[in-house]
């Protein structure tokens, strides 16, 4: 069964077409990478999946749902849950507390027993402090228990937003490139990560400039140019197609 499905989905602002009659499928706990030079419309896809965009038109479907429109809330309960380009991390904050943040899309307490901080809520807030601490062990930020989030280091602040992301406990999960900025040694953290994050059983969604590390995850590839469906497919038959050749590199390629 696929776990996300684009049907015939356009994004027009104003009189331009970012995403023209896009249709593709996502298979249940694979790495579907989304590529395309800049401009291609992926972030676009990204919000339209997310549920920050709605639809011009077409459909979007997860696990065999309709979500075309519904709110961001709706989606993160419903399974989906995502990260930015740009860090969307509480910097007034420890680490701990980042990855707990993303666990209260879970909990329905309710405006009252909050206020009252009643057994429940303190039971479930204890809860989701040991699942943050299982979280940053499993995203190699086990030594951060206790840190700041501003004392933090880059390349582990990518990582601590994906220990958010998966508190949400997704079976959707929408990277927007997770390796940008990175070195080469925290790349290669990102990939074996999400990697282990599939292996669990969560369907990945990424978005990636660094063709080393889509190519080497990637379960499938699906190419954007101008907003259309370029190209899709194994790594293999992507790397050596010639229309992706010339998006990326020009038509002397």
């Amino acid at each position: 069964m696929n776990a996300l499905e684009v049907i015939g989905v356009s994004k027009q602002f104003g009189g331009v077409a970012a995403v023209d009659d896009l249709s593709f499928a996502v298979r249940r706990g694979s790495i579907y990478s989304i590529i395309g030079p800049n401009g291609a419309g992926k972030t676009t896809v990204i919000n339209l999946l997310s549920g920050i965009y709605r639809p011009s038109a077409g459909s979007i479907r997860m696990m065999g749902e309709a979500v075309s429109g519904q709110s961001t809330d709706k989606l993160a309960r419903l399974g989906l849950s995502r990260t930015f380009q740009n860090l969307q991390i509480c910097m007034n904050m420890d680490a701990i507390s980042n990855v707990m943040i993303g666990g209260h899309v879970r909990l329905d307490s309710g405006f009252l027993p909050a206020l009252l901080h009643l057994p429940r809520i303190r039971r479930h807030d204890a809860e989701l402090r040991e699942e943050a601490r299982a979280l940053m062990a499993f995203t190699g930020l086990s030594q951060y228990h206790a840190a700041q989030a501003s004392q933090m280091p880059y390349g582990a602040l990518k990582r601590l937003e994906i220990a958010r992301s998966l508190a949400a406990r997704p079976k959707l999960l929408l990277l927007d490139e997770p390796a940008a900025g990175l070195n080469h040694v925290e790349t290669d953290e990102i990939r074996a990560l999400i990697e282990q994050i599939a292996a669990t059983g969560v369907t990945v969604v990424l978005v990636e400039h660094d063709m080393k590390l889509v190519m080497q995850v990637s379960t499938r590839i699906l190419v954007l140019d101008y907003g259309r469906k370029l190209a899709e497919g194994r790594p293999e038959e992507v790397r050596s197609d010639p229309r992706v050749l010339t998006a990326y590199l020009g038509a002397a390629a």
